[in-house]
């Protein structure tokens, strides 16, 4: 079965049954349907939005030794079908959107969050001392999942609009694919995602959480599913052979077309041999350059520097990404070797209030604030650099100062955000005053 045969529509509504939908799964935030004072224009995105007094950052001020400070004036922006349709001088047009100043600052991404699995917008309860490794954890799974299930589709929409209050308007979500709900936390998903299609964009990683082992053949259904890359789990430590688990995962990707993403915790010398397998098997399909990402990828955190280096090169090479969540404490992730040889490298909110993490408040904000403060980014300019890790490299100003974003014709997917420019926002975590998606306005902060 193909996937165009499959979509997630059809899947959708061959899967009405499914234990945990009804109700509650259809509850849109008022958020979304109620648009008070910021925007008192339709909001279909055929309709031509005008707004005024838009700030936009438009260069960098220097001295002679440093940025010291960044420029922006009010704008007036077009927005029609969903696109950036025209950047005009400031208007008094009474009939525009009032931006009232705000920060035009582009959407954030989560590229590593498990929307399938959440305690969130439900009771409260803490992690447990019984669990301690990641074997502990899928000895826990298999016994708590068939429960979640009964309200995965509406804990995962809440959670997506907690994302979208923190400025998301895109997840890469992480989905369990094994033995013991099987697909039904893909079905749900995909009715959460359904739910959420005109203000939230997603890809889907099919995930073998328990173990290959015990998950072949159900990874495989769910490779000819509508989901976007192939995910893994440690391939040594839980299934036993780095060659044999990596091996079926490309496989997998190739035949069915997909992208690779894969859980890498091990950070001894397993962790190492995964890494170099991984970037040998890319290089030998081209095809997967720049679709194969390692998140976590904790190993390079412990590499002395010349195997750091080399390492960072290959991977550049290799153009193999690096999600991570931006892990401290004893483990620092060495992000700035990684950017300085060109890895692509992002980041993403994982476990938001689930059984595997008490902590998480959605915002990848957060996570660019914890960069600049773990490397010591306290400038101007490096504050401002560190948004990139957030947007995927969208950034309003390059390096030199230079305007880049927004642009005639970029896709309307912007926030306002209470703050003088980018370094403020990082450095001080700003408000999220309004996330438009495809030029809709689908959060607004009260």
């Amino acid at each position: 079965m193909s996937r165009e045969d499959l979509s997630r529509r059809k899947f959708i509504q061959q899967a009405g049954g499914v234990v945990g939908y009804g109700a509650l799964a259809s509850i849109i935030p008022e958020s979304i349907l109620d648009i008070p004072d910021l925007n008192k224009a339709p909001q279909q995105s055929t309709d031509e939005l005008i707004f005024k007094n838009v700030r936009l950052e438009t260069g960098f001020i220097r001295d002679e030794f440093e940025v010291t400070a960044t420029k922006t004036e009010l704008f007036s922006l077009v927005v029609q079908n969903g696109k950036i349709k025209a950047i005009k001088p400031n208007t008094n047009n009474t009939a525009a959107i009032d931006a009232k100043g705000y920060l035009l600052m582009p959407a954030l991404k989560d590229m590593h969050i498990h929307l399938d699995k959440t305690y969130y917008g439900g009771p409260w309860k803490a992690c447990s001392k019984r669990q301690r490794s990641v074997t502990d954890m899928i000895a826990l799974e298999e016994k708590i999942m068939p429960g979640m299930l009964e309200t995965s589709t509406y804990r995962g929409e809440k959670l997506i609009e907690l994302l979208q209050s923190k400025g998301s308007n895109f997840a890469r979500s992480h989905n369990n694919i094994e033995p013991t709900s099987k697909l039904n936390t893909l079905k749900n998903l995909y009715k959460a995602i359904e739910n959420k299609k005109d203000s939230f964009d997603t890809e889907i990683v099919a995930f073998p959480q328990h173990g290959l082992s015990k998950s072949k053949e159900l990874m495989k259904e769910a490779a000819q599913m509508d989901i976007d890359f192939i995910g893994g789990l440690d391939p040594f430590s839980i299934d036993g052979s780095i060659e044999k688990s990596l091996d079926f995962t490309i496989q997998l990707a190739l035949d069915h077309n997909r992208g690779i993403d894969i859980h890498l915790h091990e950070s001894g010398k397993t962790g190492m041999d995964t890494i170099q397998y991984l970037m040998k098997r890319v290089n030998e399909n081209p095809v997967l350059k720049g679709k194969t990402f390692l998140s976590h990828c904790y190993i390079l955190g412990k590499l002395d520097d010349k195997e750091l280096e080399a390492t960072s090169k290959e991977l550049a090479n290799a153009q193999i990404g690096v999600i991570s969540t931006i892990p401290f404490g004893k483990l620092i992730m060495p992000i700035p070797t990684l950017q300085k040889h060109g890895v692509n490298v992002m980041t993403g909110t994982d476990s938001v209030i689930d059984h595997w993490n008490p902590f998480g408040t959605g915002s990848i904000l957060q996570k660019a604030n914890l960069m600049a403060q773990l490397y010591g980014y306290s400038t101007e300019l490096e504050l401002s650099r560190c948004l990139g890790i957030g947007t995927n490299g969208v950034l309003a100003l390059d390096n030199d100062g230079k305007q880049q974003w927004p642009k005639v014709g970029d896709k309307a997917d912007f926030n306002l955000v209470d703050a003088s420019c980018s370094a403020e926002v990082v450095a001080r975590v700003s408000t999220i005053k309004a996330l438009y998606h495809n030029g809709k306005l689908v959060y607004q902060d009260k």
